[in-house]
């Protein structure tokens, strides 16, 4: 099997995570880009080693690439793949809902006001290359929505029958989009394109960040990706790494 732009794609029935497969792979010295799917995950993870269930009927894919930029222009990625996933998803949304598909900084992808949609992008100095490698994992509720989670979650509500054409839609839109971005050079495209998606832009919103809140006025992303938070009429603060919570979602 091969995704658009003639990458390679690995499927497994059942494995332990996409994202570990691919750090196997690179550390085997596999060649890139690379995907590998899976029917259902063991032990699949999200942010901060959050168990992300993964039964079958769901999406569960990661790209492999070796950008030839810095660490910090890596991070760009999780914008490429949040509007990647959203152009899948929409092609697979009825209309009437469309303006309720939102993306969540920082990579999240939302249906109204539940999670449809999981990004986990990790890097690493490639172990057989110059460089680095850069890790793509994306889950996306495909059939159904995973049970017992702390959030509200969605699904698209297709039969398991969809999953390949879903993941044709995803594969060719990370192509289109990691083109556009063109190793950095065009972040201010994506930033522009992702704003355009924002969840909560403008509104009021809580940041949790290491077990406590702050809250104001999500006023958008900086020139690195950083959420700018206004916490008082001229006084913005950048945050790197937190949670968000739209306050009409608190």
């Amino acid at each position: 099997m091969t995704a658009p732009a003639d990458i390679p794609v690995l499927r497994f029935e059942s494995i332990d995570s996409t994202n570990e497969e691919a750090l196997r792979r690179l550390a085997a010295g596999e060649r890139t880009p690379l995907w590998i799917i899976a029917d259902e995950q063991t032990r699949g993870r999200g942010r901060s080693g959050r168990q992300w269930q993964s039964l079958k009927g769901n999406l569960y894919a990661t790209l492999i690439v070796e950008p030839r930029v810095s660490a910090a222009v890596a991070t760009q990625l999780s914008f490429v793949a949040a509007l990647s996933v959203h152009d899948a998803v929409a092609a697979h949304l009825p209309a009437d809902d469309l303006p309720r598909l939102r993306l969540k900084w920082p990579n999240d992808v939302m249906l109204g006001g539940a999670k449809l949609a999981g990004i986990l992008l990790e890097s690493l100095a490639s172990p057989k290359r110059k460089g680095l490698a850069v890790i793509l994992g994306i889950g996306i509720n495909v059939a159904h929505a995973p049970l017992e989670m702390e959030r509200a979650v969605a699904s698209l509500g297709l039969e398991p029958s969809a999953l390949p054409q879903v993941f044709i839609s995803l594969a060719t839109a990370l192509s289109e989009w990691l083109g556009r971005w063109d190793e950095g050079r065009g972040f201010a495209v994506i930033r522009e394109a992702w704003l355009d998606r924002a969840l909560a832009l403008n509104d009021p919103i809580s940041v949790s960040l290491n077990g406590s809140a702050i809250r104001g006025r999500f006023t958008g992303v900086d020139a690195a990706g950083a959420l700018q938070l206004e916490t008082e009429p001229g006084v913005v603060i950048t945050v790197t790494a937190g949670d968000i919570y739209p306050d009409a979602l608190v």
